[in-house]
């Protein structure tokens, strides 16, 4: 699986790339944030944390981002660019989906509650908090429990 996940992000980098040169820029041109090479990091010494934190938090939030990525990019008329965000998108709930079973695999090899834990481990190592709007349609099959939508959904409501 996480051959697929490597092969695949690989392939990511290369339709966008390719897509910045056809726009005059290329790849790297335009800063980025660093935060899921950062967590990786962070967790490296623990691979629970790190499934936790880096697909379940970092690649899920690109879940949520997507459809407000790919209507911008739409609406300044780069139609290509927003085909590869739907890609992205496809690719990255399989992705998603995969950190979320070996998460929880982990956490029942360990006898623990995979809800309270990753809470645990979010506070323990920093995480970014999560913010709305959520994309709910691809983290539902992403493998997310409805119990821990519901949490993201009773967060947001709480910080209105």
């Amino acid at each position: 699986g996480w051959l697929q996940v490597a092969r695949g992000g690989a392939w990511h980098v290369q339709c966008v790339h390719t897509n910045l040169g056809g726009l005059g820029c290329a790849y790297g041109d335009v800063r980025a944030h660093s935060g899921l090479w950062e967590m990786a990091e962070k967790a490296r010494g623990d691979v629970m944390a790190r499934m936790a934190l880096v697909p379940r938090t970092l690649e899920a939030r690109g879940l949520d981002a997507s459809p407000a990525v790919r209507n911008k990019l739409i609406s300044v008329g780069d139609r290509r660019g927003g085909e590869i965000i739907d890609i992205i998108l496809r690719d990255e709930i399989g992705h998603v989906l995969i950190g979320n079973r070996w998460y929880r695999h982990l956490c029942q090899a360990r006898g623990l509650d995979p809800i309270s834990t990753y809470a645990a481990l979010a506070a323990q190592y920093g995480a970014p908090r999560l913010k709305g709007p959520f994309n709910l349609a691809a983290r539902r099959a992403a493998g997310f429990e409805e119990q821990e939508l519901s949490l993201l959904e009773q967060a947001l409501t709480a910080d209105l």
